[in-house]
């Protein structure tokens, strides 16, 4: 189980508390694998972007316009955290949904 994240993220340290297996992967220093991205990408579409992060505010339309793989290539936090990997299957942000699929509530 991979887990993708930030490690300043509260929510992300309480995914890992939970999920002591996971293997952690801090986006802004590690990054995400392109393959596993694409994948994230075909399977939540835009919600994968954080759209009421900072980072987002502080970019301009034309920066927003582009393709969420360019953006999230550029500026790694816009990914809504944490991202979990299992077994080729992704779950994304730490809802009780979330929870459930993993098995953990």
């Amino acid at each position: 189980m991979r887990l993708f994240g930030l490690k300043t993220c509260d929510t992300c340290r309480k995914a890992l508390k939970t999920l002591p297996e996971a293997k952690f992967f801090d986006v802004r220093s590690d990054g995400v694998p392109e393959d596993v991205l694409q994948q994230a990408l075909d399977r939540f579409g835009e919600a994968l972007l954080n759209t009421r992060s900072t980072t987002w505010r502080g970019l301009d339309d034309a920066q927003r316009a582009r393709p969420p793989l360019e953006l999230l290539a550029d500026h790694p936090t816009l990914m809504k955290r944490p991202l979990i990997e299992r077994d080729g299957e992704l779950f994304l942000g730490w809802s009780p949904q979330t929870r459930a699929g993993l098995g953990v509530e």
